[in-house]
């Protein structure tokens, strides 16, 4: 049983306000999703996504359909929640720009790694066996 069926109906309402107001949307809780920007769909999506309180988040192409502005509201808003709520946060994305703000980036060629700045933090499977 997930968590969200623990909590009251008055507790649901509650946790999706503060939800809601994390991700800077409070004053559009009457609004419906034709009534809001692409931006602001984008923002409740990542709240619907933190709703059960997830360890992981997987995040594709997150910005793709922003303007640069909201780009970086969204991307700040996942540096402040990898902070405050210990989040590991994967994203994909073809933009460089989204890429640079990570604390690591793998690249990927026709399914294949061609590439992973933290590569040195990752022990190899037939290495970890052998040590």
């Amino acid at each position: 049983m997930f968590e969200g069926a623990k909590l009251s109906a008055r507790e649901r309402v509650s946790k999706a306000n503060t939800l809601l107001e994390l991700v800077g949307m409070s004053g559009r809780t009457g609004h419906r999703p034709a009534q809001l920007s692409v931006g602001e769909r984008q923002r409740v999506a990542l709240a619907r996504a933190l709703a059960n309180d997830p360890v992981l988040l997987l995040a594709d192409e997150p910005t793709g359909n922003l303007d640069s502005e909201n780009a970086n509201k969204v991307l700040d808003l996942f540096t402040a929640l990898q902070k405050s709520r210990n989040l590991a946060l994967v994203v994909v994305t073809h933009s460089d720009e989204v890429a640079e703000r990570a604390d690591r980036i793998v690249k990927m060629r026709d399914g294949k790694v061609v590439a992973d700045s933290g590569a040195d933090l990752v022990r190899a499977p037939d290495a970890a066996a052998s040590g």
